[in-house]
């Protein structure tokens, strides 16, 4: 049995199957996953587990060289937007704001998959893009 690290089999598979530019959704409660992309529900109830607790470790075990954020989320939730730039400060990390939330939901298509985490603040959405280790 696996003693650190992310304990979640299906996390911790998918960050172990990441190549460079593959992409990682973390997202809200709501967000909608489409059809044919693995779903991993972490939702426990209402607001647990937190998106940025998520994030924060999912970071710690990713080489992330880029993210995508919708713009709703700096002026609808300037909170996650603040928390996001503390993970992932522009000094060390690509940060691409998109056009829309609608345009991040697009990109769920493409990618390995997405975590839904319990949190129901709006906009609390990242694409992560994978880095390469070498």
């Amino acid at each position: 049995m696996q003693k650190i690290g992310i304990l979640n089999s299906s996390i911790a598979k998918v960050l172990a199957d990441m190549g460079h530019t593959d992409q990682l959704v973390i997202g809200d409660c709501g967000l909608p996953v489409p059809q044919g992309t693995p779903k991993i529900d972490l939702a426990l109830r209402l607001g647990e587990p937190k998106f940025i607790d998520v994030v924060r470790e999912v970071a710690k075990y990713m080489i992330i060289q880029k993210i995508y954020v919708a713009p709703e989320t700096e002026t609808e939730n300037p909170e996650q937007w603040k928390a996001l730039h503390e993970v992932f400060p522009e000094d060390q990390v690509e940060w691409a704001v998109l056009d829309s939330h609608e345009a991040l939901k697009k990109m769920e298509n493409g990618a390995k998959a997405v975590i839904r985490t319990g949190e129901n603040t709006p906009f609390s959405n990242v694409v992560l893009e994978s880095g390469c280790i070498i």
